[in-house]
């Protein structure tokens, strides 16, 4: 037998077999694909509720007559600004001036029994001092003078009440605001018991926008804001933003200040209160919005919406594994304001990897070549 030669095929077989391998090896590097990942960290970030709300003045005083009687004239429109003691309404009640009329005339009545009762008083005096007369007329005359004093005071006091009568036919306004709607029109008849006031006024400064938290809301916000009480976390809490009725975002931030503290039976809520400036008088009595409140979590999971692929109403995510194989996780998300990225509720912890690519086309198990940002 030939060493050598038994020695040189031994050679090559082991050769073979290690170009075999490598060929296998090289195959399978070719068949993996690069894709970015991303190790997942605790970020800080601020996401937002909003709440539908009714805005409504600090200050919403009902204009309602009276007295009874027409509308004369209407002096502003509906929207309008007022200032304090504007003129606003004049109602007309013809009984009202002839009231004031007979009471004046009474009043001269009155002054001139007054007058006559005096100078009874003034005649008989002397003649009592000269023991002409009896003591008993000049006390007689005494009283009915008293009687006429008493006697022009109420007709005096009759012309006052008439005149606060016919200044009620005239109508300004108790303060600078806004006016509301005016369902009465000149000509109307109107009585100081109509259920319906004549018109509001709402004051243009700050705005009230109520809205509502259900009590699963009402425990987060115990949980995430410090404060022994209600309105302790309440002073804590950060400006709320204000969404109008076409979407846009009214300039100014406001405060919520106060909370009924009471859960309301019929719907599970409680009512609280934000305040808004108005400077420009944007804001209406009457008009709705939501109001926009912050949460701030400090240790959030934050992945990119495009890192994600949903199927059947859930969000699924490929996490790289240590050998590089990618699986398929389902995640819980919620989306940041921003609208590009998902905070995790649950499915990913910080230190996994994930694929920021692929989502199309991987699959469970598949070994990728992981390429870090």
């Amino acid at each position: 037998m030939n060493t050598n030669r038994y020695y040189t095929g031994i050679a090559l077989l082991l050769l073979l077999a290690s170009c075999s391998g490598r060929q296998q090896n090289n195959n399978t590097t070719a068949q993996a694909k690069s894709y970015k990942v991303a190790t997942v960290q605790p970020d800080t970030v601020t996401l937002y509720n909003d709440f539908p709300a009714v805005i409504q003045g600090e200050k919403v005083v009902e204009i309602r007559p009276k007295i009874d009687g027409y509308v004369e004239k209407i002096y502003v429109d509906e929207g309008a600004a007022v200032r304090k003691g504007q003129l606003l309404f004049r109602i007309s009640n013809p009984q009202y001036e002839q009231d004031l009329r007979s009471a004046e005339a009474s009043v001269k009545t009155a002054e001139a029994n007054l007058a006559t009762a005096q100078m009874t008083v003034n005649k008989v005096q002397p003649l009592v001092e000269k023991d002409i007369i009896s003591k008993y007329e000049l006390e007689s005359a005494a009283y009915d003078l008293a009687a006429k004093k008493a006697a022009l005071a109420e007709a005096r006091a009759a012309v006052a009440n008439a005149r606060t009568n016919v200044g009620y036919t005239v109508i300004t306004s108790p303060m600078n605001g806004v006016i509301g709607l005016l369902p009465n029109k000149e000509g109307s008849y109107i009585s100081s018991s109509s259920t319906d006031p004549l018109t509001t006024i709402s004051s243009s400064g700050n705005m009230y926008a109520y809205f509502s938290l259900n009590e699963k809301q009402l425990l987060d916000l115990s949980r995430t804001v410090k404060g022994a009480t209600l309105q302790e976390k309440l002073k804590q809490f950060p400006p709320v933003e204000l969404i109008l009725s076409d979407g846009s975002l009214y300039t100014e931030k406001g405060r919520v200040e106060t909370a009924s503290g009471i859960v309301t039976t019929e719907t599970g809520s409680v009512s609280f209160r934000a305040t808004f400036p108005n400077p420009l008088g944007i804001l209406k009595t009457g008009t709705s919005g939501n109001v926009r409140m912050p949460r701030t979590i400090d240790s959030a999971l934050v992945i990119p919406q495009s890192a994600t692929y949903d199927l059947q109403d859930k969000h699924f995510v490929y996490v790289v594994a240590s050998d590089s194989t990618v699986k398929s996780t389902t995640v819980d998300v919620t989306p940041t304001p921003d609208g590009q990225s998902y905070v995790v509720n649950s499915g990913l912890k910080a230190g996994d990897v994930i694929s920021l690519q692929g989502t199309n086309e991987l699959k469970d198990g598949e070994k990728i070549i992981p390429e870090r940002n």
